[in-house]
């Protein structure tokens, strides 16, 4: 499928507005279970991380795109995404955040939103997982946006109502997933009342 440049932008913008807005409900539960380890800093520190991914990838330009899509990135770090390293890296990103959390993700948001729209999208830069366009990139943003405002969400007993520009691609990344790990079919009966998942099912 294909990601157009407007489109990555408009739902990375709607995915960073539902996530800001999430986070300024947080009040006074920063230290309440998050997600897994995380309390709710650290699950906010996490995601902020899709920011400023994109700022520090766009300063080491890549000659290569070793990664052709948004897909390709989860599969070559699936084995990284595991590590406890990820877990230790949202701990910190969430104390970074300092004592007004809410109001620093703000202030990132505020900051990197202008930067990804005066790019077009073919710029090369250097990601974890190696050289990308950022055009491939910023869907795999949207998508760490929109899941971890939702784990966001439940973890303050929110409704979970991701903006439809985010979730239409958040959606279409999961389907290229679901194709590329040969669980399609699963996914298909699953969502059509057919049958239900295994538990811990997940297509990355």
């Amino acid at each position: 499928m294909t990601y157009t440049w407007d489109t990555s932008r408009e739902a990375f913008a709607a995915a960073a507005r539902w996530f800001v807005g999430t986070a300024a409900l947080v009040g006074d539960r920063w230290s309440a279970p998050g997600l897994g380890e995380w309390d709710v800093r650290a699950l906010v520190g996490h995601t902020s991380r899709s920011f400023l991914t994109v700022e520090t990838y766009l300063e080491r330009p890549a000659e290569t795109a070793a990664i052709p899509s948004p897909a390709g990135y989860y599969r070559a770090t699936s084995a990284l995404s595991a590590g406890p390293e990820v877990a230790d890296r949202g701990r910190a990103a969430g104390a970074a955040l300092g004592d007004d959390p809410a109001a620093a993700v703000a202030q990132i948001a505020e900051r990197v939103l202008p930067l990804v729209d005066a790019h077009d999208g073919t710029e090369l830069l250097t990601t974890i997982a190696g050289g990308m366009r950022l055009s491939d990139y910023l869907p795999t943003r949207t998508f760490e946006l929109t899941v971890h405002t939702a784990d966001l969400a439940r973890a303050l007993s929110l409704p979970v109502e991701p903006p439809v520009a985010a979730a239409r691609q958040v959606m279409q990344l999961l389907t290229d997933l679901s194709i590329d790990t040969g669980a399609v079919g699963q996914v298909l009966l699953a969502l059509t009342g057919r049958s239900g998942l295994p538990s811990g099912f997940s297509v990355l």
